[in-house]
């Protein structure tokens, strides 16, 4: 068995781990960087990217079926399912190749191809062949699809998203079973392409909606297009052929049966964390098997709370999302190479909570949204998009955003909302929310007209009457 000893072992080429790789070397120290699948990342091959895609495809079939609202007539619309699924496997193709090629560029003596299981805290064992005694080791492997064990009867005819983006052609229907961030984009994008799609969930939620307002309207509004039971009562799933039937109990109490030609399992992910053997280190783990961690330094914690180990990306499960997997895979990377040089660790850079989901209207959460707020006294602004000057001549007028800040200090606290153009009104939200900014401070920022960031200005303009009215009514009673 071939030995190597490195100042910092990373275990993954995912997002994280790349990062965390380039920031370890950047700081001077010896890496080597394992991975035992397909280079590339969940983002790039079956994640952001290829779903990117296929939303792109069904947003232009649903310009084209809605043309008729602006007077403009689309006679003949078809969808080539073919043509759709190649070009989103070709797009997808072409990122999966700039990542590979960028980590292709790595020493060839740093990149190790093989399952790694960890001995000790410091030393790692790479399938057969080699064996790296490491000063720390940055854990990025990622995550994988979870779901019921019960679903795996449905042989086939069960698929997750990673499965839809190696289609050669569009399926006739599709049972999507979670309305979580995959299932609404996916469901939402395959029924604007032609296929007949429900998406059916259990306890009431919806993707990331915390604000009992957003989700009530998000609701009735994506019921309008194709169907979504947050609560759904399946009452049995079996496979017929080359068919699942679905039998589940409606909101009215009716029984409703249907078939589909696949049931998508957009049940979530779990980090990859078993397979390591991460028992036979030092580190402490919670109920579930995880490495408890700080999330400022991305360094996990044993008995003496100086572990050389530190976790970073979907492995870690705080914030699985891409620019949170680089944020953590830089301070995991930076913070092993300190350790490895005897230094401290130090607290990196954390950004404001942002989180978009890219159906139509998008969804977005800045700030932890409104679960984030249950502790503490906040107002609550709000604007329809629906009678929204520029929403309107775009016809894109549905939507609803709610705006949160502090009674006491006026100053913003997050906001949820399903709205036209959601990806920039967040961006603008979560900008402020970083610098601190008070309502009245983000109200005397410009804003142009005609666009939809009018619709923000007067959820703002909302949110700060009502804090003015509280902050008297405090004073008064005082």
């Amino acid at each position: 068995m071939k030995a190597l000893q490195v100042d910092v072992a990373v275990v993954g080429s995912g997002t994280a781990g790349l990062v965390a790789y380039r920031a370890a070397k950047a700081a001077g120290a010896s890496v080597a960087i394992v991975e035992s699948g397909v280079y590339g990342s969940t983002c790039a091959r079956v994640g952001c990217m290829p779903s990117k895609l296929l939303i792109a495809a069904s947003e232009a079939a649903h310009a084209a079926e809605t043309a008729q609202g602006f007077g403009v007539h689309v006679d003949g619309i078809r969808v080539n399912g073919r043509e759709v699924m190649a070009r989103v496997r070709s797009e997808r193709d072409r990122f999966v190749d700039f990542v590979v090629r960028d980590l292709e560029r790595f020493p060839h003596t740093d990149r190790i191809q093989g399952h790694a299981r960890f001995v000790d805290d410091h030393t790692l064992t790479v399938d057969d062949h080699t064996r790296i005694v490491a000063k720390t080791v940055v854990i990025a492997t990622g995550s994988r699809v979870s779901y019921p064990e019960s679903f795996k009867k449905l042989g086939e005819r069960l698929i997750v998203n990673d499965d839809v983006f190696d289609w050669e052609d569009l399926p006739e229907s599709v049972a999507v079973l979670g309305p979580g961030v995959i299932g609404l984009e996916l469901g939402q994008a395959l029924h604007r392409l032609g296929v007949r799609v429900v998406v059916l969930g259990r306890g009431g939620r919806v993707g990331p909606i915390a604000d009992p307002e957003i989700r009530a309207y998000s609701i009735a509004m994506f019921n309008q297009e194709f169907t979504l039971e947050p609560d759904a009562h399946i009452v049995d799933m079996r496979r017929e052929d080359n068919r699942v039937l679905i039998r589940r109990v409606t909101a009215d109490g009716t029984e409703k049966a249907e078939y589909f030609g696949y049931v998508l399992a957009a049940t979530g992910r779990i980090p990859n964390i078993e397979g390591i053997d991460i028992e036979k280190t030092s580190l402490e783990l919670d109920s579930n098997g995880m490495p408890l961690f700080d999330s400022e330094t991305a360094q996990t914690r044993n008995a003496s709370g100086r572990s050389p180990i530190f976790i970073a990306g979907d492995a870690s499960n705080f914030i699985p999302l891409l620019h949170e997997a680089a944020d953590e895979g830089r301070i995991a990377g930076e913070n092993a190479a300190r350790c490895a040089s005897g230094k401290p660790v130090a607290r990196g850079l954390r950004r404001a909570p942002l989180g978009v989901v890219f159906t139509d209207p998008q969804i977005a959460i800045v700030g932890g949204g409104w679960l984030a707020l249950q502790q503490g006294s906040f107002a609550v602004g709000q604007v329809s998009f629906e009678d929204q000057g520029r929403s309107r001549i775009l016809f894109k007028n549905k939507g609803l955003l709610n705006v949160y800040a502090d009674i006491a200090s006026g100053r913003l606290l997050g906001a949820e909302m399903i709205a036209p153009a959601g990806e920039h009104l967040a961006h603008l939200l979560a900008w402020a929310l970083q610098n601190k900014m008070t309502i009245s401070q983000m109200l005397e920022m410009p804003f142009y007209h005609p666009v939809i960031e009018e619709g923000l200005r007067t959820a703002l303009k909302d949110l700060d009457a009502k804090l003015r009215a509280k902050q008297s009514s405090v004073i008064k009673a005082a």
